[in-house]
């Protein structure tokens, strides 16, 4: 019983935290410590609870997914948007094939993880104060080598802690885009990046996953999904009406707090 409440637990965190800009896996991996989490060998459960999140943002968009889908071979806007997440998916795919042992290296450090919060959540109230006068809005009117940039930011989210969403959003600010297309394309972004992640993750650790326990890694995956379904159908509001402000305190007082925790045992 308490291996499938820290099952259900982990699936919530999942599904709140992966597209706020607060770092899911660092979360994962904070709690995953503290409560000595034994799931699925393999990293089964961790992958599959992702795939949760990622339904989730195909659900509550998938009117915009499909038309754009279906539309981008005969117009021009549906076109655009497909093409910028895919351009913003590059940098990620090449860097995280390239430098996959590395990343690996630096996912089971805690202490990296409570670093990596407390500095984010600095950079973010930094960044929130330069982006007065964002000159793009939508998706669909960035330019290539914006979503590049914009790819390239995600890219320092490799290093637990730092947030895939955080770094992608943060730099979308940063090169002029407004909170709610930050917010958007970096909940589109998430969709090729994921599951491109996931794939790789599989085919790297294909010897030793294991699907046993199949039952704890359903609770988690539901979790996750529903989780994350209430989090991207309420995050957009949010985001525009109170901006990032507050995903930095609560960055930098949890990592704070983390860091104060594990370096006193």
């Amino acid at each position: 019983m308490e291996t499938i409440l820290q099952a259900l637990l982990l699936g919530i965190v999942e599904g709140l935290t992966e597209f706020l800009p607060v770092s899911s896996t660092g979360h994962l991996i904070l709690l995953g410590d503290l409560l000595g989490f034994q799931g699925p060998p393999g990293k089964t459960f961790e992958i599959v609870i992702q795939l949760g999140a990622i339904l989730a943002v195909c659900v509550v968009y998938w009117r915009r997914l499909t038309g754009a889908a279906i539309g981008m071979f005969t117009n021009d806007r549906d076109m655009f948007f497909v093409r910028n997440i895919l351009i913003g998916f590059l940098p990620a795919m090449v860097v995280g094939v390239l430098a996959y042992k590395h990343i690996r290296a630096l996912l089971d450090s805690p202490i990296v993880v409570a670093v990596a919060l407390v500095v984010g959540g600095v950079l973010i109230l930094v960044l929130e104060r330069l982006n007065k006068n964002p000159r793009f809005h939508a998706v669909e009117d960035f330019s290539v080598p914006l979503s590049l940039k914009i790819g390239v930011f995600q890219c320092i989210a490799m290093i637990p802690g730092v947030s895939r969403s955080g770094a992608t959003i943060m730099g979308a600010l940063l090169v002029g885009v407004d909170r709610k297309a930050a917010a958007e394309f970096s909940f589109f972004l998430a969709i090729p990046t994921m599951l491109g992640a996931t794939v790789y993750s599989v085919y790297k650790n294909w010897a030793d996953l294991s699907f046993d326990n199949a039952g704890l890694i359903a609770i988690g995956f539901v979790a996750a999904f529903a989780a994350a379904i209430l989090v991207v159908r309420t995050a957009i509001a949010l985001i525009v009406r109170h901006g990032f402000t507050p995903f930095a305190w609560y960055r930098i007082v949890f990592g704070g707090g983390m860091l104060v925790l594990l370096l006193s045992r």
